[in-house]
């Protein structure tokens, strides 16, 4: 009898041993946290929308994970360090939020990361640019998601100089992300046979860029480019074609523009201007099935940002379905081996860095004569792939790869 009970108690061990099934949920919620800039010259390409689109991913994956619900907070991190990182500081010690997302502001989204890595959660980053977040400054639990300003200027770069545009002089956002995106554009110029004669520094919130733009043109550049986003892209690109400078022999180049920023402008203002994006409304059925969906709700297409908000909140919900467990570390080794296949990416995957390789694609604005609506407003005109466009694992230094 003694020998029978010890055998079943060995049986119990066993089956509880090979069970790693049982899900296991902190506080008994998954908490999902969008901070992001949701007012501020960067709202319209991703802000409230973001929510909307996180929202729309976790209704659509039913509201719960693992049995559990799934409960979704926002907040404005107004483009300031200090209170970006105290939210994320509170979110994690009082509000137990398990991943954050969003982290539009490369300055706010390098210094989330190390938080989020101390406190061993998760972070996502959708619309920050620097490719430090998954090179110096790299992070265990961080992912960077849809784009970065390595791979973006990369393809606009190479075809700008392609056409003759041979040299090149910027006009930069004076933060981190500026400066990232001058410095990786630069680099791709001058591999390509191509020179830099000069770059000038432009605060965020800028209204008035002639004095700029008269250094601009006194520069006797090919090409003024523009290492800038959001509102600051709009007022500078409105005001070089009030200073005549669109129908000179000067072109422009916009590093990252997206289409609320091309809507803004107007296409007889844009008409022509080449860049990069890794997602258009307008591509296929797929595209077009979420773009009706998230219209309806939000008023307007989704922007490259947005569109990836919802791949990103689904992906990680899909990776903790997996997981059994919303503890970061099985979360994002469940993150790091499921492709993503979703309506804008396909055969994607979170690198070993945390860099998502996807592809992305070059647009051309359309002229007045060729849209066909209100948001007809790119043509897809090359598709880069993720391979060509991020930079190689082996580039970037990401001192936890390098080392171990």
């Amino acid at each position: 009898m003694k020998l029978l009970s010890m055998m079943h108690i060995g049986v119990a061990v066993a089956a509880l041993m090979a069970t790693p099934a049982i899900a296991q949920v902190s506080d008994d919620i998954v908490k999902i946290g969008v901070l992001d800039g949701l007012s501020g010259p960067y709202a319209d390409l991703q802000g409230p929308g973001d929510v909307v689109a996180a929202r729309m991913a976790v209704d659509d994956f039913g509201g719960k994970v693992l049995g559990k619900p799934i409960e979704l907070v926002s907040g404005d991190l107004q483009h300031k360090v200090d209170i970006g990182t105290s939210i994320a500081r509170r979110w994690y010690d009082v509000e137990k939020v398990d991943a954050i997302f969003g982290l539009g502001d490369s300055a706010i989204a390098l210094a989330v990361q190390e938080i989020t890595k101390q406190k061993d959660r998760i972070n996502v980053v959708i619309a920050a640019g620097t490719p430090d977040l998954t090179g110096k400054n790299c992070s265990p639990n961080g992912i960077h998601w849809t784009y970065d300003n390595y791979a973006i200027p990369r393809a606009t770069a190479l075809a700008t100089v392609k056409e003759g545009g041979k040299s090149w002089y910027f006009i930069t956002a004076d933060y981190a992300f500026g400066h990232s995106l001058e410095a990786s554009t630069s680099a791709v110029v001058k591999a390509a046979g191509g020179t830099v004669v000069g770059a000038v520094r432009a605060p965020m919130n800028t209204s008035d860029f002639s004095s700029f733009i008269l250094q601009a043109q006194a520069s006797h550049s090919d090409v003024i480019a523009l290492a800038n986003a959001g509102q600051d892209f709009i007022n500078s690109m409105k005001q070089l074609v009030e200073f005549r400078v669109a129908s000179s022999k000067q072109r422009i180049a916009g590093l990252l523009v997206t289409l609320t920023d091309v809507h803004s402008l107007g296409l007889q203002v844009a008409q022509g201007l080449t860049f990069t994006e890794a997602y258009y409304w307008d591509q296929n059925d797929e595209t077009r099935q979420f773009s009706r969906r998230f219209q309806a709700i939000h008023g307007r297409p989704p922007t490259m940002m947005q569109a990836s908000m919802y791949g990103a909140v689904t992906h990680y919900l899909k990776a903790v379905q997996a997981a059994g467990t919303d503890a970061a570390k099985p979360v994002m080794a469940k993150m790091k081996a499921l492709p993503i296949n979703d309506f804008m990416t396909k055969n994607g995957q979170v690198r070993e860095d945390g860099r998502v390789i996807r592809d992305l694609y070059l647009m051309r604005v359309k002229k007045p004569s060729e849209s066909k609506g209100e948001w007809d407003l790119l043509q897809p005109i090359q598709t880069i792939s993720g391979k060509e466009a991020f930079r190689p694992l082996a580039e970037g230094g990401c001192p936890y790869i390098a080392t171990r």
